[in-house]
Order: C-alpha cells, then sequence, then structure tokens
C-alpha cells in the first residue's frame, strides 16, 4: 500500500527475478540487490540509481539481465561469492588445520619465553651479527635456538623449520612481544594503584643520540602495607620547559586514566625548570592539586649541596676538573693502574720493614683510584681519601707518562697535573673538601637507605648543619695544620700566610691582600658559608611543618615522638582526603589507636613507617583504625629520602 493506491505485482515477476529484485518504499521503486552492492562500474540504470518503477514496461527487467557476460550477471556471480560462507576470510582462516595452528603457538611460545627471561635479567636482545654464519647472532636467537635443542617436538616447528613468513623471531616480532610485556606491566601497576592516591617523581635526561627522556616513577602503598616505588615509562619530550613537562605528565595520565588529583607528592630534581617555585612543573601541578606537596630527594639535595655548589667557585671547580683528569689520565689505563698498585705495594713493603706501620688481617690490601659515582655522591669522599693514600704512589705514575709516554696529548696533561699537585693551592682545597666532604659522609650514607625514618633524616641535617657551622667558627686553625702536614710529606712548598697574595690567574700579580686574608677569608670562609647557605635552602622543606608532624608517627623507640595535636594538624595539610568531621573523629582514633599498639608486643620493636604499615595490615588493624591507616600512608608517599628516580638512568 502507498499512499491511497494498492501497487499490484505480477508473481511471474518474483519467480524469475525475486531472488535480485528490492522494492524500496522510499523511492517507490525497486532495485537492483547484486548491481547496487556494486554499482562502481554502472550508471544511468534505474535499478541502481532511482529505482525501476515502470511496471508497464516488464521487458527492461530482462534487458537488465541481459547476456552472460552482462554487468548484472558479473555483479551476481560477486554477490554469490560474497554470501557463500565456504569463500570468507573467516572460514579460510578456519580451515587452517589443527597441526599448524599449533605449530605457530609452539613457535610463538618459544620467543615469548625467551623475551622473558632476557627482560626479566635485563639482558639486550640483538646481535652486532645476526648473519647465518655467526657464531653469536645475539641473546634473542641464541635463547630460541638453545629453547630447540632441548626438545625435539619444539625442534621441528621452530629455526630453519618453520615457513620463512612464521619464523617468529625476527626485530619486528621482538619488539612487538616487549611491547607486550611493558602495556601489561604498567597496567597491573596501574590497577594496583586504583583510585588511591601515590607520589610523582619525575628526572630528566637525554639519552645517547642527545633526545631529551623524562623518567616517570610512581610511589605508592600497596594492599598489604608496603611502599612500591615503580617506574611506569620514559617520555620523549622535545624541550624539559616545564610546559612542555607538564604536558607529557598530562598526557601519560590522560593515556591510563589517572588523575592528577590523586597526586600526594612531588619529588624531582633541584633545576629550575623542575622545583621552581612559581613556574617550574612543581608549581604547575600545585595549581591543580594543593596536596601535592614538593619534597626532594634529601640524598640528592646533599649531593648539590656539597659538590655542585662548591663548583661554582672557581678555584674549588678547578680542584675537581683536575681531579677528573687525573682519573682520565691515570685510572684509564689498566697499566697504569697496577703500576699505582705495585708502587703503594712496595712502599707498604719498606714501611713494614722499617718498623713504621704494624701488620694485620685485612691491612693494607691492593687499592687504586676510585672513580665517584653518579648517584652514590660519598663516593667523592673515597676518591679524595685515596688520592691522599696512594699521592706518592700517583706522582711517580704521572712522572713515568711525562717522561716516557707514547700519546703526546697524556704526556701535556700528565705534566700540567705535576704542576698543580705541587702547588700550595692543591693541598688547600684537598684538605677544604676533605673536611667538608667528611663532615657529611655519614649524612650521605644515611640518606641514600631505601626506607629512611623522616625523623631520623631531619636529625641528621640538622647535626651535619650544626657541625659545619662549628669547623667554620673554629676549623680554620685546624686544617692550616693538616696542610702544612701534608706539604712537608711530600716536599710541597708552603707559603708565607704574612707575604702578599700572588694571584696565578694574573701572572703573579701581587694583590694588595695577604695570603692569610685570601686562604681564611676569601677560601676557606667563602666555601663554607656557601655549605651553610645551601643546607639552608635546599633543606628548607625539612624544617616545615608538614614533615615535622609527620615524623611523629614514627615507631621508634616504642612511639616515643607520638603527638595527637602534630597528627591532627597533619590531617588538616590533606582537606580532600580528611573532611571536617573526619578531623575531628581523628583525634579519638588516634587515642585509642596509641592505646592500643602500646599494649599490642607486635608493634614494641618497629623502627620505621614502613614496618608499621606493613604489620597494620598483617594485623588487620588497618580495618579498626581507617584514618590512622590513611594518614600514615599520606606520610609514606613522599619521597624523602630515596634516588630511585636518579638510579633509572644511571644503573
Amino acid at each position: 500500500m502507498i499512499g491511497n493506491k494498492l501497487r499490484r505485482f505480477n508473481p511471474v515477476w518474483f519467480d524469475q527475478y525475486g531472488d535480485w529484485l528490492e522494492y524500496s518504499i522510499k523511492k517507490d521503486g525497486a532495485f537492483c540487490l547484486c548491481c547496487y552492492l556494486f554499482r562502481e562500474q554502472v550508471e544511468n540504470d534505474a535499478f541502481v540509481t532511482d529505482g525501476f518503477s515502470s511496471w508497464n514496461k516488464t521487458e527492461r527487467l530482462s534487458a537488465h539481465v541481459d547476456d552472460v557476460n552482462s554487468f548484472h550477471n558479473n555483479a551476481r556471480k560477486k554477490y554469490d561469492d560474497l554470501m557463500r560462507q565456504d569463500q570468507s576470510i573467516v572460514h579460510a582462516m578456519h580451515k587452517q588445520s589443527d597441526i599448524t595452528r599449533n605449530e605457530y603457538r609452539i613457535r610463538l611460545n618459544a620467543s615469548i619465553s625467551s623475551s622473558r627471561f632476557l627482560l626479566k635479567q635485563g639482558l639486550p636482545f640483538r646481535g652486532h651479527d645476526e648473519s647465518e654464519n655467526s657464531d653469536n647472532k645475539g641473546n634473542f636467537l641464541e635463547l630460541v635456538k638453545y629453547t630447540a635443542e632441548q626438545n625435539d617436538v619444539v625442534s621441528k616447528v621452530l629455526l630453519k623449520n618453520a615457513p620463512g613468513n612464521s619464523q617468529m623471531v625476527s626485530p619486528t616480532i621482538q619488539k612487538d612481544i616487549v611491547q607486550c610485556f611493558a602495556e601489561q606491566i604498567t597496567q597491573d601497576i596501574i590497577q594496583e594503584i586504583g583510585h588511591d592516591v601515590f607520589g610523582l617523581l619525575v628526572d630528566e635526561s637525554s639519552d645517547v643520540s642527545d633526545k631529551e627522556q623524562m623518567a616517570v616513577v610512581f610511589r605508592f602503598v600497596d594492599k598489604n602495607g608496603i611502599v612500591k616505588e615503580r617506574f611506569i615509562e620514559l617520555i620523549h619530550v622535545k624541550e624539559t620547559s616545564a610546559l612542555s613537562l607538564k604536558s607529557a605528565i598530562d598526557s601519560l595520565f590522560a593515556k591510563y586514566g589517572l588523575s592528577l588529583k590523586q597526586i600526594r607528592g612531588q619529588g624531582y630534581d633541584g633545576a629550575s625548570n623542575m622545583k621552581g617555585e612559581f613556574n617550574g612543573l612543581r608549581s604547575l601541578i600545585s595549581r591543580e592539586n594543593r596536596a601535592a606537596y614538593y619534597v626532594h630527594c634529601f640524598a640528592h639535595q646533599l649531593q648539590l649541596v656539597v659538590v655542585a655548589v662548591a663548583k661554582e667557585l672557581f678555584d674549588v671547580g678547578n680542584f675537581f676538573d683536575m681531579i677528573s683528569l687525573l682519573l682520565n689520565v691515570v685510572g684509564g689505563s689498566c697499566k697504569r693502574k697496577d703500576m699505582i698498585r705495585e708502587s703503594h705495594r712496595i712502599k707498604v713493603n719498606e714501611k713494614i720493614n722499617n718498623g713504621e706501620i704494624s701488620i694485620g688481617t685485612g691491612l693494607y690490601q691492593d687499592i687504586t683510584l676510585q672513580r665517584p659515582g653518579n648517584t652514590r655522591w660519598g663516593s667523592h669522599y673515597k676518591t679524595l681519601l685515596r688520592l691522599v693514600e696512594l699521592f706518592s704512589s700517583v706522582i711517580e705514575v704521572l712522572e713515568h707518562v711525562e717522561n716516557d709516554g707514547t700519546d703526546a696529548v697524556k704526556r701535556r696533561q700528565a705534566y700540567g697535573l705535576l704542576k698543580y699537585f705541587h702547588t700550595f693551592d692543591f693541598v688547600f682545597y684537598l684538605q677544604l673538601m676533605l673536611l667538608i666532604l667528611g663532615l657529611t659522609d655519614n649524612l650521605s650514607m644515611a640518606l641514600q637507605r631505601k626506607d629512611q625514618d623522616i625523623l631520623n633524616a631531619i636529625s641528621l641535617v640538622k647535626s651535619t648543619k650544626r657541625q659545619l657551622q662549628q669547623q667554620r667558627d673554629v676549623g680554620w686553625d685546624l686544617l692550616l695544620d693538616n696542610v702544612s702536614s701534608f706539604c712537608e710529606k711530600h716536599d710541597i712548598e708552603i707559603i708565607n700566610m704574612e707575604e702578599d697574595y700572588m694571584d696565578s690567574r694574573r701572572l703573579r700579580k701581587k694583590s694588595s691582600i695577604s695570603n692569610l686574608y685570601h686562604y681564611q677569608i676569601d677560601c676557606f670562609y667563602t666555601v663554607m658559608d656557601f655549605q651553610l647557605r645551601e643546607f639552608n635552602d635546599r633543606f628548607d622543606e625539612v624544617n616545615s611543618e608538614l614533615l615535622i608532624c609527620m615524623a611523629t608517627l614514627g615507631p621508634v623507640d616504642s612511639f616515643r615522638e607520638f603527638n595527637i595535636p602534630n597528627l591532627v594538624k597533619l590531617a588538616g595539610f590533606y582537606p580532600d582526603d580528611f573532611s571536617f568531621t573526619e578531623q575531628i573523629s581523628l583525634r579519638h582514633e588516634l587515642s585509642i589507636y596509641f592505646d592500643n599498639l602500646m599494649e599490642d608486643d607486635r608493634f614494641s620493636n618497629l623502627v620505621n613507617l614502613g614496618d608499621l604499615a606493613r604489620l597494620m595490615v598483617e594485623t588487620k588493624k588497618h580495618l579498626s583504625y581507617p584514618l590512622v591507616y590513611r594518614l600514615l600512608k599520606l606520610a609514606l608517599i613522599l619521597p624523602v629520602a630515596t634516588a630511585t628516580v636518579e638510579r633509572c638512568f644511571h644503573q
């Protein structure tokens, strides 16, 4: 029925053409279904374009079909092929035999298992020469080959016995498998965090191709109460401006369905684009989340204070440059290292024979100059200690290089080092840096512990600052005695402190100040003041109310520092985590919590917050005191004393 008209069709049409004739009410006409599907090659045909409606011209139906090679019959053949199930791609895939599919799975599993082993061990996949005649085709191919050799069933379908286009060992396949592992691990980490809060740790560096990269690490407390730091991703950034880094983090969070509102701690290095108070990455995130408090890694801050800042002074920077050059000249050759060991061994034997030193188990073993590590910042101190101990042997080796070396560049460098090492300036800065690094060595070692207690870290920093101040005030005479003693021992000229200072950088031109004024005021006091000022600036967060309040959660000495008002104040720093009513309830919960823990012997010997959180979960007390446990997790998230992000690049 079309409008008020009743359309009548001849049944003969449908007996003869019904398998392709389709009627459209909208067009009020008939169409050829198969021709319509493949209509690119036909034009001006009513059965394809506007619909056939001239029902009094039935001969048009036969004309459309036409002969055996007509467009309609070709389209009809394509239509039949399309509708035939055994011609479909899906059906073709299912036609593969079970044997073929099983062989494919064996090859794939072998590649996956090899990749899993190499990834777990942190080993490279590719080899320098992966050609057919190579004796070592690289870890991946060799491991797949070894796997095949252990099992005859696997060997029959792997490598040479596999189809050329389905060996599952190409570099592309390797990358795909690794990418699948990476995505799965990352997804597991994200699922472990869930909707809970976490800390964000970021560091920037450039790779061997000079591309700027940003490492991202999340710090969180898992369901078992264990603090975890997990590497999430290495992101390539075109530039390291704060806005560029923030944009990269936004993209990362959007990719994994995270929110900046979940961040409860930030940890970056000391660069202005990262920690800048007004325009740094720190401030950009803090504008969106007021509870994302910034606490710089204590150990890295110490390195910036002790070494990096000292290098800002020309003479101190020159001293470290010369030490670095020495390590390249002497420590860059196994032969020269052996010469130092042998020279030192001879000198030790002479002292033993002369009765100057006594012998004992473990004493006077073979030693050499130690190169400072990138993240073990206390190693600078060990380098200088070794230099003092091996100084005579180092001088002998430098003289050998200068006189008998075959490399002209090394000979000139040895000459410059010898000249510098026999100056009063070298001895003075050697003893000065030994003093400073010695005072901070205990702090450096303590701060690099993985689970550093906040209160202990604060106490160590304060003690170190007091010692630096004390040495600044009364340590000059002792320093000068150490300098004079070293000069006398190694026949280095001792200058007269009352004479006018001769500036070596200005052709030894006399200045209007004395040597005493230069070395005491311009050098000693200036370096010490630099250290103290930087300690106060860079460790300013340590003295903040936030960390002091957190320290009162510590279980050391049976919760000796436990303080309910400070912990309630701490909850006030996190208004998104503790509502006004919860802050009121927290005070009562803390009282019951403290009384309960004092009666439980299992909590009597804990040493840090991490142990406390883990034990609370084990004993189910995190369910009894949910507000306290929430506060504990927030304290653990702040990256106070870890260097995880730095080591992502240097390990």
